[in-house]
């Protein structure tokens, strides 16, 4: 409910990303893979049954990163920065499970992740003629409501099992397509292992988005349902053996966001508006966080998790604003446009949606502070705030018919959405104060001390005097009191003398009138102008596009292979032994204490991480990493420093993905931190009992 952590992956020079896709580049959707392309350039592709089995075993984790199946009984495969959430929450000031890992006895004593949930693609259906049927000629609110409408129907009767199934209509091409998306869930995730911080982040902030790297990023989850391990007969073979340069490799996982398709007005935005107030607010949020918590190892520990992820942000989205910067770069994407122009210039079924979205942009930027600052309010800074958000909203909404409720309070979603709220999850008076007077103080700041709504939410309070009074005041911190007020719906909310409902129920009116506004100006206009844009793209290039990343589940293909860095090559692999080459005894080169213990019996020569020239973006952290014979040789997890713009655009000659082998994770399951219950589970042997 904080600012969501953002890996962002691609490349700053990018090849023409509205024509038909070079070889490497793109994410598929699993409907659409081009396996004649990946014939052509590897001389093989995967044939159905392949795919079907790889769907089957990929998974989807709802902390918004990717995983895979790797056992018969519910083992999954992901990255450590994909858990430290959970291990983070389940810590204490006596048990440390972020500083020195987590590596249970038995099955036991694997712990369940609070607010997890892991979900697997069962089918996926064209919805797209259903929806924009429903859409007709509507325009303005009407058009979003109508959409809206229909999205929840077809979710609703798609998945009427809401215990074990999840249904969700994804938007695809901004509107041109419409997919139902259908999932198995499991609502019971467990940490069953997982290395020590320093391993799994050697090197810090100064290696991220870089390479040679020396990470031991993985770690691995297990599903339960109804408390034993779930049955999972079809998952990932197991394969800790060296990647080999030049061979094939398919990334299966669920990439979060990219905007490849942006006309040149709204990337303007984004260069001018929305990166260079997120990046101050990012900026100046993580001083103030790094200051509180060197005031004590407590507030060290509580707050490692949150420094993490807004440094891990500040540097992917610092990226995204170089490569708009970059006068190369928007001139390739400024001839990419016009190329697009000049092909479908006269068609009259498509007209001119580039100017229509240019005057709705005109309309955002004058409403962007507003939504940033008031839609939210602290919510985006303070998990508590994001409860009371939450319930005020869902109170109001729930009294609906499904079909006019708001997105992510509809049937479909409600699930999720009372489990992230009801589960238990420890919070930290002092994190979640420094995020309320944090917001308080930047909406006062950006929006004036005169605003209306600024005085309305404010009064005479000072920022860190609302902050106080909202966190020391309210009880959201107790998961029986937020499930009280869930069950109690409307009435509960309306008697509640909670400060921090209190506060969201007089902000709701304000923030549902600037979401009214948005549609109306901005989404509706868009939304129909995307659906011709994407008319115009298959006119001119045909159907070998890929749509912009949704975290929903892809495939990209590449190869193991290096690049060239200021005329010298960058090998495609790193070993066990570099770690120790690297080490310098300061922080964040120190060895984790395993490192230390288990050098005579590590293998230095075992390959640790390596690269590829997978085309991936946030989101695909955990995603495994596929060889050709459907086995697992290792999981994404970061991308190098060129990969930074590629929100935008992809380059094969630089765009490079970070894998950690499985052959370093069987190291560390046999040596550094051993596990051999898990060995033999990932060896296939007969599961332990």
């Amino acid at each position: 409910m904080r600012l969501t952590l953002a890996l962002t992956f691609a490349a700053l020079a990018a090849l023409n990303t509205v024509s038909p896709a070079a070889a490497e580049e793109g994410m598929w959707t699993f409907d659409g893979v081009p396996t004649d392309a990946i014939r052509k350039a590897y001389g093989w592709a995967p044939d159905q049954q392949w795919l079907a089995r790889t769907q089957a075993a990929a998974v989807r984790l709802t902390g918004g990163c990717s995983a895979s199946f790797v056992s018969s009984e519910g083992l999954i495969l992901t990255n450590h920065h994909c858990v430290i959430g959970c291990l983070q929450n389940l810590s204490t000031a006596d048990s440390d499970l972020v500083a020195g890992g987590f590596n249970p006895a038995d099955r036991a004593r694997e712990r369940k992740c609070p607010g997890q949930q892991a979900e697997v693609v069962t089918s996926i259906t064209d919805a797209t003629a259903d929806i924009q049927g429903a859409i007709g000629t509507l325009t303005g609110e009407a058009l979003v409501k109508a959409r809206d409408a229909r999205i929840a129907e077809l979710e609703s009767a798609g998945c009427t099992d809401r215990d074990k199934t999840r249904c969700q209509v994804v938007t695809l091409f901004g509107g041109g397509q419409y997919k139902l998306y259908k999932y198995r869930k499991y609502s019971d995730v467990r940490i069953a292992w997982a290395p020590e911080f320093q391993a799994a982040f050697f090197g810090g902030d100064p290696d991220n988005f870089n390479f040679p790297r020396y990470a031991m990023d993985a770690a691995f989850l297990r599903a339960y349902e109804d408390g034993k391990p779930v049955a999972t007969p079809v998952h990932l073979k197991w394969n800790p053996r060296a990647p080999q340069a030049g061979e094939i490799t398919f990334v299966v996982g669920n990439p979060g966001s990219t905007q490849r398709l942006l006309t040149e007005t709204q990337r303007e935005f984004q260069r001018s508006e929305r990166l260079p107030l997120t990046l101050i607010l990012l900026s100046e949020f993580r001083g103030r966080l790094i200051a509180e918590m060197d005031e004590s190892p407590a507030k060290t520990r509580e707050g490692g998790d949150e420094l993490f992820g807004y440094e891990n942000s500040f540097k992917a989205l610092s990226g995204q604003f170089r490569a708009l910067n970059d006068p190369a770069f928007t001139a390739k994407l400024t001839a990419e446009e016009a190329d697009l122009r000049a092909r479908v210039k006269g068609n009259a079924e498509i007209g001119d949606p580039w100017s229509e979205i240019g005057t709705a942009m005109a309309e955002r930027r004058n409403t962007y502070f507003d939504s940033v600052f008031l839609q939210s309010g602290p919510a985006s800074y303070s998990t508590l705030a994001g409860y009371a958000q939450t319930l005020v909203r869902a109170a109001a909404e729930r009294g609906k018919p499904n079909n006019e409720r708001l997105p992510g309070f509809t049937d479909s979603a409600l699930p999720l959405t009372e489990k992230r709220l009801t589960d238990p999850v420890p919070t930290y008076p002092w994190l979640e104060e420094l995020g309320v007077s944090f917001w308080a103080s930047k909406a006062r700041e950006y929006l004036g001390a005169d605003n209306a709504d600024v005085k309305m939410l404010l009064g005479k309070e000072s920022p860190e005097a609302l902050g106080k009074r909202l966190v020391t005041g309210t009880k959201l911190a107790d998961p029986a009191y937020r499930k009280q007020l869930w069950e109690g719906g409307a009435a509960a909310i309306a008697a509640s003398d909670d400060p921090m409902i209190r506060f969201f129920a007089a902000l709701d009116p304000r923030a549902r009138a600037i979401k009214t506004a948005f549609d109306r100006d901005y989404d509706a206009p868009v939304t129909a102008a995307q659906a011709r844009l994407a008319k115009a793209r298959f006119a001119a290039y045909g159907d070998s596009l890929y749509p912009d990343a949704t975290f929903t589940l892809r495939l990209s293909y590449g190869q193991v292979k290096g690049w060239d860095e200021r005329g010298k090559p960058v090998a495609p692999t790193t070993v066990m032994g570099g770690t120790y080459d690297r080490a310098t005894g300061q922080a964040p080169y120190q060895l984790a204490k395993g490192f230390v213990d288990a050098e005579s019996r590590i293998d230095k020569a075992a390959v640790y991480n390596f690269v590829t020239t997978n085309d991936i973006i946030g989101g695909n952290s955990g995603s495994p990493v596929i060889a050709r014979d459907g086995s697992v040789i290792g999981a994404a997890f970061d991308g190098n420093i060129h990969s930074l713009g590629g929100n935008f655009g992809y380059d094969a000659t630089l765009n490079r993905t970070v894998v950690v082998s499985s052959a370093a994770v069987q190291q560390a399951l046999e040596k550094i931190w051993p596990a051999p219950a898990l060995v033999a589970e990932l060896a296939g042997k007969r599961p332990r009992r």
